[in-house]
């Protein structure tokens, strides 16, 4: 192989140092410092090692640091004089790295360590730096050998030393402090410490990444659950991927398990699996493979044993399998320490650690996480009893009697409870409780039957027929009238024939007729027959028509409802105080079709109604949907406290519901409406991540659970919590695209919004493009229009030129397709001559950007309406900016060209750069002027663009050498904005007077 070059190498060494961190990087700086080494250029070999060992330091291999630092010190202490100060200081610094690395590093005995401190010690003292970094590095040595006292001591000093040039950066020294006392236990201590790098106030490479990682159990113990959660969204998604932070992520990993996210902890595991094997930085190995171990060991407790987990170096494992394979690993690393250190302090930690028990039951995170599948619990293993109930016993007497009667009171209430009382009823009654009477088998074959219905069972029709029976013959006739016409609901509900369904509808009303008068439940019986004749007959006409003649709302089912209404109400039945929730029903359903057509006006009072009769009847659960319902309306009339107010009413009311599905809608409604308050965001957030984790429960992730959220990422994004909607809009975005072309658009644009904010703009931009391939057949140009400009900033932000270019050019064709949004064209236009002079530029490319501004005025030319006039103003500034960027450009030229004053044929050149440096100079102070006309008809709201343009105009006029009429511009500028109200035209004459009296 042919040696590199010196040019080559440094060549080498720059671009290394621009790519990401990992093996890849360290193998070409590993090879660099060879072929430095090789070469005898002594200091290209200390650049090259200096390049080794930050490679080595942001990777999992910090470890292998030690040795060539070591010849970086050799060298340092062959020829001080041959580094330079920046050379001098990275070495001290580096000396940091490598004191903590041999600390990590097992099979370095502890006496060399002791040496290599002593050694450190005594450079930083004749070099005139703090003890501080030493104390630093003493804590840690005395942390890793488990030596409390010294520990304390070190921790002491290093705080008290003052702070220089070799202290760790703020944020790195506030993660090991606080670290040190949570380790104590004093969790709430830590969190303090904490605080300005939590809060965002101190950062750098790797905080607050490894902060947020190391507050989770802490803040999860303190009871801080939404912190907890904030931090786990918003550290890992820092972490992922990074071979530094292996330890943070197996925290993240260990906080999953930990409260009751062990799906996501597999996720993340998958994630990393490839980290799982051997690694040539064994600490790292180990405390990542301790999150992973406590994570393992709770499915192994859950019964998901035998479940297959991720692959170890290839190879397939199931849960049980990998356990025991890292746990060998990790205690066989921690074992290594402990002879090294001559205590069992390592591996009492590492089982104490995997030891952990969960901290809650469960901490919904947000995010779409694959359930786990039904569990086997393993032997030795009993799977914990459900909250607030113990296995089913068989019960006698009265205790049993008593709950039975609360069943039936709370089914005659049509309580939300009554289905998980009637199903303890049945469980204690197959364990052999004695049954009170014998109406109680009739009422579990009904309730048996009821659930058959809700989940469409075949078996349902006839369960039916044996609970009708079972009633009639325990003497409950109205019972059996019920049955009746479930028997005719699930005869519709299975295909059956129309015929026979109406055959069995009449049977029902029949039965609900013939019962005595005395019965309290007749009305009931009657109505309820009534009002589910008219919604089974409506389902019947709909099969009987065609598709295509089919209408949104069935008019003969409208109008037999208003007749029902209309019976009750008008006195022609006098049932009506007994069956007011049944009459709600009825309303809310004639408001469903009113909104179904978007008729606002006739919806309302159909829910106001409904609602009202569901509180009087005593059942608010039941007005719940109404509450929710009319909430909505009222947000679509833009009356958004009214709406606030019944959303919260409604919330209000579900306490006692039991139906998952119901409590997301309600808990959805309130949110979308909190979205439309200011300062509503962050409360918007914690109902729809309650509402994403109900759904979740009723097994629609993929589907509202997935809007739920969207949502959330919207109330996220509204309150700048920028990652974490970011983490949650990922998650859910495989659903939310199978949801259709529209959702699918909105939710990658979202995306994309999210990630430029977060300054991944490679990313943004492959959302962007993603969503407009997928509008590309849509007949309305744009939509992809816009998303193709978003795109291309994308892509000018990441560096990709040529890939923006293109896609600016896209997003002009599809505006000018489009032909109603010269905004949209125009801003296209200014981008593309901007990035046609990015990163500098030919005069002939200066032309072809002035030539694409010049065609953005004529887009604007004649449009009067103030935002075009605004975008002219604009587009008159930015082509002064692009021409005075022309002029610097020359400038810089003339002082680094040869300056001999000839042209290449060796005749003397004409010296016409100062006039047409003056020409050009005239003419940005002509578009400027313009600009500032312009912006000045449009009052405040182009104050501050004004402004700008007066300012550089004058500046120009003094660049020009007619400084008095750049000052006569401030003059009157100054005049103008005295002549305005507000702060802002304040400050701004303020600043026009400070740039007058410069000029002069």
């Amino acid at each position: 192989m042919t040696a590199l070059t010196t040019e080559e190498i440094l060549r080498g060494l720059a671009e290394n140092a621009r790519a990401p961190y990992g093996a890849a990087r360290n193998a070409r700086a590993e090879t660099l410092a060879a072929a430095a080494e090789a070469g005898g250029d002594r200091e290209l070999f200390r650049r090259a090692l200096d390049g080794l060992i930050d490679a080595y330091e942001w990777s999992a291999e910090r470890t292998k640091m030690v040795v060539p630092f070591a010849r970086l010190l050799q060298e340092y202490d062959r020829d001080p004089s041959a580094f330079l100060d920046h050379e001098v200081h990275g070495l001290f610094w580096r000396f940091k790295w490598v004191a903590g690395r041999i600390v990590e590093s097992p099979e370095i005995p502890l006496a060399a360590v002791e040496r290599w401190l002593t050694d450190m010690e005594r450079r930083y003292r004749l070099a005139g730096y703090s003890e501080r970094a030493v104390r630093q590095a003493e804590f840690h040595l005395a942390d890793a050998t488990g030596d409390e006292a010294r520990m304390d001591r070190a921790a002491a000093a290093w705080t008290a030393a003052a702070r220089d040039r070799m202290s760790d950066c703020h944020a790195c020294e506030i993660n090991t402090q606080g670290w040190y006392w949570a380790r104590k236990g004093d969790d709430a201590k830590a969190i303090g410490i904490w605080e300005p790098v939590l809060s965002g106030g101190k950062s750098c490479m790797e905080e607050p990444h490894r902060v947020l990682a190391h507050s989770l159990l802490p803040l999860v113990r303190l009871g801080r659950l939404d912190e907890a959660r904030s931090h786990h969204l918003r550290g890992y998604r820092m972490a992922r991927g990074k071979d530094s932070l292996l330890r943070s992520v197996g925290r993240h990993i260990e906080f999953c398990a930990l409260t009751g996210n062990e799906s996501r902890g597999l996720e993340i595991l998958a994630e990393h699996a490839a980290h799982l094997g051997p690694l040539t930085d064994v600490e790292s190995q180990m405390e990542f493979a301790g999150g992973v171990l406590v994570l393992l060991r709770r499915l192994a407790e859950l019964g998901h044993g035998d479940r297959p987990a991720v692959p170890y170096q290839g190879t397939g494992h199931t849960v049980d399998e990998l356990y025991v394979r890292l746990s060998a690993d990790a205690t066989a690393i921690a074992a290594r320490f402990d002879a090294r250190n001559g205590s069992p302090h390592v591996s009492e930690e590492l089982t104490e650690r995997i030891g952990r028990q969960p901290l809650v039951d469960v901490l919904p995170l947000g995010v779409r996480s694959a359930g786990l599948p039904a569990a086997t619990a393993p032997v030795g293993v009993r799977p914990p009893a459900a909250t607030g109930a113990s296995a089913p016993a068989a019960t006698d007497g009265p205790d049993f009697a008593a709950l039975v009667e609360q069943a039936r009171t709370a089914r005659r209430k049509g309580h939300p409870s009554a289905d998980a009382l009637w199903a303890r009823v049945g469980e204690l009654a197959e364990a052999g409780a004695e049954l009170p009477d014998h109406a109680v088998s009739a009422d579990l074959l009904e309730f048996r039957a009821t659930t058959a219905a809700r989940a469409g069972a075949e078996q349902a029709r006839g369960l039916f027929a044996e609970a009708a029976a079972a009633q009639r013959a325990a003497g409950q006739h109205a019972r059996a009238a019920y049955a009746l016409l479930g028997i005719a609901g699930a005869a519709a509900q299975s295909g059956g024939e129309t015929g026979e369904i109406r055959h069995l509808l009449a049977v029902a009303a029949e039965a609900a007729r013939a019962l005595d008068e005395a019965d309290p439940v007749r009305a009931r019986r009657i109505a309820v027959a009534e009002l589910t004749t008219l919604q089974i007959e409506s389902y019947l006409r709909g099969r009987e028509t065609p598709e295509e003649e089919r209408q949104p709302v069935d008019a003969h089912l409208a109008t037999g409802l208003e007749d029902f209404v209309a019976a009750l109400d008008s006195g022609v039945r006098t049932d009506a105080e007994d069956v007011a929730d049944i009459v709600a029903e009825a309303e809310l359903a004639l408001a469903r079709m009113a909104l179904t057509t978007g008729d606002l006006v006739q919806a309302e009072p159909l829910l106001t109604s409904a609602a009202h009769r569901c509180l009087t009847a005593e059942r608010p659960w039941e007005a719940v949907e109404p509450l929710s319902l009319r909430a909505r309306v009222l947000a679509a009339r833009n009356d958004m406290e009214g709406a606030e107010a019944l959303a919260r009413a409604a919330l209000g009311h579900a306490a006692e519901l039991t139906d998952p599905e119901e409590h997301a809608a309600v808990r959805l409604t309130l949110a979308e409406i909190l979205l439309h308050r200011t300062g509503g965001a962050d409360e918007a957030a914690a109902h729809a991540l309650d509402a994403a984790h109900w759904l979740d429960q009723a097994g629609r992730t993929a589907t509202g659970g997935a809007r739920a959220r969207l949502l959330l990422a919207r109330a996220y994004a509204e309150a700048d919590r920028t990652a974490e909607a970011a983490e949650v809009l990922q998650s859910a975005l495989p659903d939310l695209v199978e949801h259709g072309e529209q959702e699918a658009v909105e939710a990658r644009r979202m995306l994309g919004g999210l990630l430029s904010r977060l300054y991944d703009q490679r990313a943004a931009a492959e959302q962007y493009l993603l969503a407009a391939e997928t509008a590309k057949g849509w007949d309305d140009p744009r939509p992809q229009a816009s998303l193709a400009h978003s795109a291309a900033e994308a892509l000018s932000g990441a560096g990709l030129r040529e890939q923006s270019r293109s896609a600016y050019g896209r997003a002009l064709e599809l505006w000018q397709r489009a032909g109603d949004n010269p905004v949209g064209e125009v801003r296209v236009l200014r981008s593309l001559a901007w990035l046609t002079v990015d990163g500098g530029a030919s005069d002939e490319e200066h032309g072809q950007a002035r030539a694409l501004m010049e065609q953005a005025l004529a887009v604007l030319e004649g449009s009067e309406e103030p935002e075009l006039r605004y975008e002219r103003a604009q587009t008159w500034q930015q082509l002064a900016a692009l021409l005075e960027d022309s002029l610097n450009e020359d400038e810089d030229e003339d002082e680094y060209g040869d300056g001999d004053g000839e042209d290449e044929d060796g005749g003397d050149a004409p010296n016409q750069a100062p006039e047409l440096a003056a020409a050009v100079r005239a003419e940005i102070a002509a578009l400027l002027d313009r600009a500032a006309a312009t912006y000045a008809t449009l009052g405040g709201d182009a104050l501050r663009e004004r402004f700008q343009c007066a300012v550089r105009a004058a500046w120009t006029e003094h660049a020009l050498g007619r400084a008095q009429d750049g000052i006569s511009r401030m003059t009157a500028l100054v005049a103008d904005l005295r002549e305005l109200e507000g702060a802002e035209a304040t400050e701004f004459a303020r600043q026009a007077e400070q740039v007058r009296e410069r000029l002069g």
